[in-house]
């Protein structure tokens, strides 16, 4: 029985089985990416099976998948477990999302039309009602902010008409958000100047400014990156 494969969304709460329209490899996926499991924990199918109500055959099934998309390891005799993180890693992930997020990106700004645009906008408009809280409330809020900030950089390479890049994009977007883990908890003295940093991106991308969006989306991007190296 193969195991269909899911764009992947924001994690369920913790103890809940996939929800209606997701599949046990979104969910899973979605999981590690969320930080609900840590780099190179052991899934032991006896605790999954109860935490999704899955058997272990279907288990088996979905943590092959993942281990084919690098969210999970596999060893003979050791079973599964979370994939590492890694500086290297870090670093190879953020060229290759750059680059694909940045041709989205003007795909997206070539193609869009008025309905694109106001998408962007009620997506910043989300997103930026908990970036520009104090600290304490941003973090009781992270759950939201996830969810929030993954639907305004899928608003603004929403009307790319590449299926593939698309697919890639999501790929990438989703090996580097396993490593907000590493920051998700640590006060960031400039939390609102991300904000700022998002600001200025819906500008440029409202302008039509392919040049700008292209800049800033690297800049965004690497003073991210930044910070999650010096955690490592």
């Amino acid at each position: 029985m193969a195991v269909s494969v899911a764009v992947p969304g924001p994690a369920a709460p913790a103890g809940s089985g996939p929800s209606p329209g997701r599949d046990l490899v979104g969910q899973l996926r979605a999981d590690i990416v969320d930080g609900e499991f840590s780099p190179q924990e052991r899934l032991k199918f006896a605790d999954l099976a109860k935490r999704y109500d899955a058997s272990f055959g279907t288990l088996r099934e979905a943590l092959a998948q993942l281990v084919s998309e690098a969210f999970v390891t596999q060893e003979t005799n050791k079973g599964f477990a979370v994939a590492s993180v890694s500086r290297e890693e870090i670093l190879e992930i953020a060229e290759h999302y750059i680059d694909l997020e940045q041709r989205a990106v003007a795909s997206a700004i070539a193609r869009g039309d008025d309905g694109w645009e106001a998408q962007i906008v009620a997506a910043h408009h989300r997103l930026n009602a908990i970036e520009k809280q104090p600290w304490e409330e941003r973090v009781a809020r992270h759950s939201d902010w996830v969810v929030r900030h993954r639907e305004f950089h899928e608003s603004l390479v929403a009307a790319c008409q590449g299926p593939w890049l698309l697919r890639l994009r999501t790929m990438m977007f989703d090996q580097l958000d396993r490593y907000r883990f590493l920051t998700k908890m640590a006060p960031i003295k400039g939390g609102k100047s991300r904000g700022a940093e998002h600001g200025g991106l819906m500008e440029a991308v409202l302008d039509r400014d392919a040049g700008s969006a292209s800049r800033l989306i690297d800049r965004h991007i690497r003073n991210t990156v930044d910070r999650a190296v010096n955690l490592l």
